[in-house]
């Protein structure tokens, strides 16, 4: 009896010290994770027609849109506001970095991007590329995105874009800190913007 119950509080033992490794190498994988930059790489093209990879978020703090340019009310309202957050919160604009990334590449190439995000403010860059790397971005970042009909009864005509509406916000190390949400009052994107260069 002695000897089972010496076994049983070995066991016991073994299972806690099993356990505390478990938790410490999950929770430094969720640290590790916290670490990286957010997202995933990419290999995309800027409104200008040169290559784009993750490395243009790791260079400053950084906001990112995710749209398209026949969108009709969130994502011109965005770029407006981001306009304008950007130009009072960096007047310079050497200290923070903007982009629009299409989610519809199908039709938003880089230059038909770059007209569109242009008309708008000269503070934000536009990225676009290939369906398949546009897309693979996009997923990898988190972002919702989807196609639908504008007609349900021809599901292969005209088409609009559902996705997030939210402004991400990288740290200069491509850390995800936060998101301005659509809407939100222009004092508090603002005191985000400020936070966010301040790091």
């Amino acid at each position: 009896m002695k000897t089972v119950r010496i076994i049983l509080w070995a066991a016991v033992v073994v299972m806690a010290g099993v356990l505390g490794w478990l938790t410490l190498e999950v929770t430094r994988s969720k640290d590790q994770i916290a670490e990286g930059p957010f997202g995933v790489p990419f290999q995309l093209v800027a409104q200008d027609g040169k290559p784009i990879t993750e490395a243009a978020f790791q260079q400053k703090p950084t906001a990112v849109f995710f749209g398209f340019t026949h969108c009709p009310e969130v994502c011109p309202t965005t770029l407006f506001e981001m306009n304008g957050w950007l130009h009072k919160v960096d007047p310079d604009g050497t200290k923070l970095n903007a982009y629009f990334v299409t989610v519809d590449p199908e039709r938003d190439s880089p230059e038909i991007l770059g007209r569109y995000v242009s008309n708008v403010t000269d503070r934000v860059i536009g990225i676009s590329g290939p369906a398949d790397k546009v897309a693979e971005m996009v997923k990898g970042f988190r972002v919702y995105a989807r196609k639908v009909p504008v007609d349900d009864k021809n599901p292969n005509g005209d088409y609009t874009m559902d996705h997030t509406a939210s402004v991400f916000l990288l740290d200069k190390s491509g850390r995800f800190v936060g998101t301005i949400a659509y809407g939100e009052a222009t004092e508090t994107a603002e005191k985000k913007l400020q936070n966010l260069i301040k790091g």
